[in-house]
């Protein structure tokens, strides 16, 4: 996708107006949160926090390690 984006003033700050097609590709609306990561290749913007990515993905690399510890420690 390449959509071009016109930074607009918003009182003292500066914008940039998403527009419905990439609102509706990122999956978020008015009120939700958009996250901008550095990336090599530039900056990234997801609506899913990275750094609990990252996180969930580790506990998820735990819980298969240690299921049977876990399986013992639910009964």
């Amino acid at each position: 996708m390449n959509m071009p984006l016109k930074i607009t003033r918003i009182g003292n700050s500066a914008g940039v107006i998403l527009p419905k097609e990439l609102l509706a590709q990122l999956r978020v609306g008015l009120g939700d949160t958009l996250y901008a990561t550095e990336t090599p290749e530039g900056v990234r913007l997801t609506a899913g926090d990275p750094d609990f990515e990252t996180k969930m993905a580790l506990a998820e690399e735990i819980m298969r390690e240690d299921r049977d510890i876990l399986r013992v420690l639910a009964k």
